[in-house]
């Protein structure tokens, strides 16, 4: 386990913050900072949390804090189908729900996908067409996105969407820093068949676009969509921190009408 020091010193960096400015924002001493940093002293439970706090360190890594710290975990880690999250998987669902007949799904940190809504299902059932060729591993929407067994092969902007794809993995890892998890993932589908190269190294220079449409085709039929990613506000588990909500919107009434073809009469 990594002295509690190291890792408040890597978050520290992680968020730019100098010892002045850290020890300020979390009303300690900046000899006291130091010395925990360097390993000379060691910090409380109270203090350990304030400054996880101070630098919005993600659940998990604030139970790792603890835990290098020599306490215990402060935040649980959930199943979701736990009976305590039942309010929260019934938000989801209607959430999910009131997206009908444009897809939304629900997915992890590692973009594993725990929940789907049927339009989700039908509409990528559609562009699978029978097939019974899936991407490796659990569902997942970079494997999704990235394979050739996946949704690839219909997405004509593929590879405008794939960087835009690489550059959010990047953007929205939870507390802004990639875990060992989502690397391995992103190292996984970068490796994939035909994937330029270029997206495996970082690109601050690249021109960050407003929205990024992803364009599907299949057997005649378009689909144009962008989406939104909604997280829980205030979560103190794990889980729930982790959690993302991504919900398809069409840009065009093409979309909605082949969107609608697809769901069928409506009662059925």
């Amino acid at each position: 386990m990594p002295d509690v020091g190291l890792l408040l010193k890597h978050w520290r960096g992680t968020r730019r913050l100098s010892q002045l400015a850290l020890a300020a924002e979390a009303a300690v001493s900046i000899r006291h900072l130091s010395f925990v940093e360097t390993g000379r002293a060691n910090p409380s439970r109270a203090m350990v949390l304030k400054l996880a706090e101070v630098l919005d360190v993600p659940l998990r890594e604030r139970n790792t804090l603890l835990l290098s710290a020599g306490f215990a975990p402060e935040y649980p880690e959930s199943e979701l189908d736990a009976p305590a999250l039942a309010a929260v998987r019934g938000a989801l669902e209607t959430i999910l729900a009131q997206q009908e007949p444009f897809p939304a799904l629900v997915m992890d940190r590692s973009w594993d996908i725990r929940h789907t809504n049927t339009a989700a299902r039908r509409f990528f059932a559609f562009l699978r067409g029978g097939q019974p060729a899936t991407p490796p591993g659990p569902p997942n929407v970079l494997r999704r996105m990235f394979h050739p067994d996946g949704a690839r092969p219909h997405v004509t902007n593929w590879p405008e969407v794939a960087e835009a794809l690489v550059r959010r993995a990047r953007r929205e890892a939870i507390g802004g820093v990639l875990d060992e998890r989502a690397h391995r993932i992103l190292d996984e589908v970068l490796a994939y068949p035909d994937v330029p190269p270029h997206l495996r190294v970082p690109d601050a220079t690249a021109p960050v676009l407003p929205i990024v449409p992803i364009r599907y085709e299949r057997a005649g039929r378009r689909f144009d969509y962008f989406s939104t990613v909604t997280t829980l506000g205030t979560p103190q588990d794990v889980t729930l921190q982790e959690l993302r909500i991504e919900c398809f919107f069409p840009m065009n009434d093409e979309t909605r009408e082949h969107a609608r073809e697809l769901a069928g009469p409506p009662g059925k």
